[in-house]
């Protein structure tokens, strides 16, 4: 339950929750998917990312903001995602279906063995999931701030995990150094909100792009990626 400790500690976070997220997170807590928020770890463009416990482990907890997501843009995305066919152009609606299919794609990818962050639960814009930690305990960086020592092997890893997913019938759609951690020199995918079906009209156009992104960070750091090899490899 949540107590009045857990009450006055996030006091000056609880801003950014509506009484809807609180009673949405109070039932996760309710239902053992986690014992309780621990810290903040990062506010993204449409979500607040935390920190919690689950029986003295770490876990993540992302939490979609229900008053200042863009849901326009969410909508631009899973409208041509044939699994959200019946959404209309409503808020709500929008970007609680936005959450679960996250929620839908981590759980696809965990089927395939994907190296991904497992999830642990879910509940209307609220997502909980494995932290994930390096060797001395502390977060696994993305690769925007923790370049792979071995940057050829990271990369080589890192497309075997694109054609899985590819051949697990998804493409991530928001691939980046933002969006793959560096967990002791191996690749994690994160981030499944913009992740679509191989099926989807614009898949290809979305899987081009992860793959220049991705050829784009590496160059920086000495390696020139085919960008039409790749493609061809991942979708054979």
């Amino acid at each position: 339950m949540v107590t009045l400790t857990y009450q006055e500690r996030f006091r000056t976070i609880k801003g950014v929750f509506d009484g809807f997220t609180n009673r949405t997170l109070f039932t996760l807590q309710s239902q053992g998917v986690f014992d309780e928020l621990v810290s903040p770890l990062k506010i993204g463009k449409e979500s607040n990312v935390f920190v919690a416990v689950k029986d003295g482990k770490r876990v993540i907890v992302k939490i979609y903001r229900m008053q200042n997501a863009d849901f326009k843009n969410m909508f631009a995305y899973i409208r041509k995602d044939s699994r959200y066919d019946f959404l209309k152009n409503n808020r709500r609606m929008i970007i609680l279906a936005w959450v679960q299919r996250e929620y839908k794609n981590l759980l696809r990818a965990q089927k395939y063995k994907i190296k991904i962050p497992k999830p642990l639960g879910w509940k209307n814009n609220v997502i909980v999931e494995e932290f994930i930690g390096d060797s001395d305990g502390e977060v696994s960086l993305p690769l925007k701030d923790s370049a792979p020592e071995d940057p050829a092997k990271f990369l080589k890893d890192l497309l075997v995990q694109v054609r899985k997913l590819y051949k697990a019938g998804l493409i991530h759609g928001d691939l980046s150094s933002f969006n793959i951690l560096n967990q002791d020199g191996k690749p994690i995918l994160i981030d499944f909100s913009q992740t679509t079906l191989v099926r989807t009209p614009n898949s290809e156009e979305l899987l081009v792009r992860d793959i220049k992104n991705v050829a784009m960070y590496f160059k920086k750091h000495g390696i020139i990626v085919d960008q039409e090899k790749v493609l061809k490899k991942i979708v054979k």
